[in-house]
C-alpha cells in the first residue's frame, strides 16, 4: 500500500536536528503538586498543540511525575514512536529514545484504575493514560509506568491496566485525529508502528489549570 502524505513534515522539517535531553532519576520525584488542584499538560507538537487536563485528586503520582518532567525539559524535541490503528486506536509518545524502550530510570505506581471513566474495558476517546510493561498473562509487571502514555483517539477496547490520568481538549482532538487519518508504517524491528505523521513534542508544559 502507497504511504499516506505526512501532514506535519512541514513542521517537523523546520525543528529537524533537535535532539532530546538524556535525562535519567533514580528514583520517583516527591510529590509536591497540590492535590486538590487540576493540571494541564500542553503538548506543543509539529501537528498543532494537544493540551490535557490531568486529576491530580485521582492520579498524584502520575500527574507529580509529567509536572517534573516537562519542568526538566525531558520531552521536548521528543518523538511520538507509536500509532496503533488496529483493534485499539491510540498514539504513544513519552520516550525521548523513540524506541517504545526508553524511560526516565524510576518507575510509577498504578494509579485511578477503578476510575468509572474505564469500566468494562473501555477507555474512551480523548483519555491520557500511562504505557507499562504489566502482562495480564502472567500478571506480572504491576507498577512499572515510567514516562511512556497514550493519547485514545477513537474508543479502544483495554483492561482497565493503564492509570487514566487526563483528557485531551477538543482542539488537541483535531490534531490526534489529523494524525490518525495519516495512518502508520509497517512494524519496525522494535514491533512499533510509527505514525507517518512527523509527530515531535516541541515543548511539554505543565500548570494549574
Amino acid at each position: 500500500t502507497s504511504k499516506a502524505p505526512d501532514p506535519c513534515a512541514k513542521e517537523a522539517k523546520a525543528v529537524a536536528g533537535k535532539k532530546p535531553k538524556k535525562m535519567s532519576w533514580k528514583k520517583e520525584p516527591a510529590v509536591t503538586i497540590d492535590k486538590s488542584a487540576s493540571y494541564t499538560m500542553k503538548l506543543e507538537t509539529t501537528c498543532g498543540d494537544i493540551s490535557v487536563t490531568m486529576d491530580a485528586g485521582k492520579a498524584p503520582h502520575t500527574v507529580n511525575s509529567f509536572s517534573f518532567l516537562a519542568g526538566k525539559g525531558y520531552f521536548d524535541h521528543t518523538k511520538c514512536h507509536r500509532l496503533v490503528n488496529q483493534g485499539i486506536y491510540v498514539l504513544q509518545c513519552g520516550d525521548p529514545q523513540g524506541t517504545g524502550a526508553g524511560g526516565p530510570g524510576y518507575t510509577l505506581p498504578d494509579e485511578n484504575l477503578k476510575d468509572s471513566s474505564i469500566k468494562g474495558g473501555k477507555y474512551p476517546a480523548g483519555t491520557v493514560a500511562m504505557a507499562n510493561q504489566y502482562n495480564p498473562q502472567t500478571k506480572q509487571g504491576r507498577n512499572t509506568g515510567g514516562s511512556q502514555f497514550f493519547l485514545v483517539y477513537k474508543k479502544s477496547d483495554l483492561p482497565p491496566d493503564y492509570t487514566p490520568f487526563g483528557i485531551v481538549d477538543k482542539a488537541g482532538m483535531k490534531v490526534l485525529e489529523k494524525i490518525a487519518n495519516a495512518g502508520a508504517a509497517p512494524p519496525d524491528q522494535t514491533m512499533n508502528t510509527a505514525p507517518n505523521a512527523s509527530v515531535v513534542i516541541n515543548k511539554a508544559t505543565v500548570g494549574k489549570s
